[in-house]
């Protein structure tokens, strides 16, 4: 019993995680309705530019700790803010209205770019920062086994929580909220109401960038390194993420992230590594066949 405890104290962290980000990235899709796996890459970036700038600060600009990691956080908003915005301008409104296959094209240049990019900003370099707030808590106290979860984990899912929290009640209570959800349903119809269409779809998409960013921050901070290849892997997976609860709703999105968290750390606690993503990724396909719905395109 202590032991599966201690799985779902574990499993935590990575449904936040997975929450926040399928709740960023459904805001971005439900204005476009096109599959973007370009989302993950702005995660990934994010990341890694927070890693890179707290090195830069801890061994170039001699920083203590605290303030080397708050300058790499700064940059990390700044150049991932910054990155989603140009490729939310530049390369997904043109696109975002057009054939499928082409928003898929453009989202895996913007993954290669972002990946090439960060890797030769590191000069190949794998980055690490030092364990942070590592110290255990004890939930349950079984003398035989605790259970624990280190204080980062605590306030790394606290913060996810309540962002996706925080993002529920803005897209539900404030006015841009529901000039999102009118272009979310009909575009053209909200054009003929006075909203602006290409630029809610802009902020709408500097929005999930910001979420991508912060959870980039955060995560990077927990695992202590962004590998390269990151982009690609969390832009695929962002897609199913999200797809476990709909598209049409950022927080079911998130809703489902969470389970998809907590069925991946179970899978590890009990079931064969090897196998994992085999079996995580065929269950999602045929969860998505099984409830798939059609709906038209405005």
């Amino acid at each position: 019993m202590a032991y599966f405890l201690q799985q779902i104290a574990n499993a935590v962290p990575v449904a936040a995680l997975y929450a926040m980000l399928a709740f960023g990235y459904a805001i971005a899709f439900s204005v476009t309705r096109r599959v973007d796996i370009s989302y993950g890459a702005v995660f990934a970036f994010a990341g890694q530019m927070f890693i890179l700038f707290a090195d830069v600060g801890w061994n170039r600009l001699w920083l203590v700790l605290p303030a080397a990691l708050g300058f790499g956080a700064v940059m990390a908003l700044v150049y991932g803010l910054g990155v989603g915005l140009v490729v939310g301008r530049q390369v997904m409104r043109p696109l975002a209205f057009s054939s499928d296959n082409t928003v898929v094209v453009a989202a895996l240049g913007v993954v290669l770019v972002l990946m090439e990019g960060a890797r030769l900003a590191s000069d190949t370099r794998s980055l690490w920062l030092p364990p942070l707030l590592n110290r255990p808590i004890e939930l349950w106290g079984d003398p035989a086994f605790p259970v624990t979860l280190t204080v980062l984990q605590i306030i790394n899912s606290a913060l996810m929580a309540a962002i996706v929290i925080a993002g529920h009640v803005f897209l539900a209570r404030s006015p841009w909220g529901r000039r999102w959800r009118a272009v979310c349903e009909d575009r053209n119809a909200a054009e003929l109401c006075g909203i602006d269409s290409a630029r809610v779809f802009l902020q709408a998409f500097a929005l999930a960038a910001l979420v991508a960013c912060l959870a980039g921050i955060l995560a990077a901070g927990y695992y202590g390194n962004m590998d390269f290849g990151a982009g690609l892997n969390f832009g695929v997976k962002v897609l199913f993420i999200a797809a476990i609860g709909g598209y049409a709703s950022p927080v079911l999105s998130a809703a489902g992230g969470a389970a998809l968290g907590f069925a991946e750390t179970l899978w590890n606690a009990y079931g064969d590594f090897l196998w994992r993503d085999l079996v995580i990724y065929s269950a999602l396909v045929l969860l998505l066949v099984v409830l798939r719905r059609e709906r038209g395109i405005p």
